[in-house]
């Protein structure tokens, strides 16, 4: 998923919003935790753990694809702003503008394949 965000940024050129870009962190926090299980594997204490947090991870990742379905689909609020808003300690977009930096505003998300938007895939 984040390979093919990173085809549509560079090669199609479609830059990404704040939104897409939380988003991003949400993917790259479920992989994050991915190796971390893995490397982990025989503790299983800290099965429950895991799981719980990949929870989140992932009702994170749903809340923000709902809310760039919403804004492509002219329902919600609507609001997003040119900047990832993340704090200083935890200043991604500025330590790899390449990945994480917002380039555009939320308006609509490309179509991938058979006219679905990367949001409804985002979704499922």
């Amino acid at each position: 998923m984040f390979g093919a965000a990173l085809y549509w940024q560079y090669a199609l050129d479609e830059a990404p919003c704040q939104v897409c870009i939380q988003a991003r962190l949400w993917v790259v926090a479920i992989g994050f935790l991915g190796v971390i299980m893995a490397l982990t594997a025989r503790r299983r204490m800290l099965y429950g753990l895991g799981y719980t947090l990949l929870l989140g991870c992932s009702i994170g990742l749903a809340e923000r694809s709902y809310y760039l379905y919403e804004i492509e689909n002219f329902r919600g609020d609507g609001s997003c702003e040119f900047t990832l808003g993340m704090p200083d300690w935890f200043a991604v977009d500025r330590w790899f503008p390449a990945l994480f930096e917002v380039r555009n505003i939320c308006s609509y998300t490309p179509d991938i394949a058979f006219g679905i938007s990367m949001a409804e895939a985002l979704l499922g």
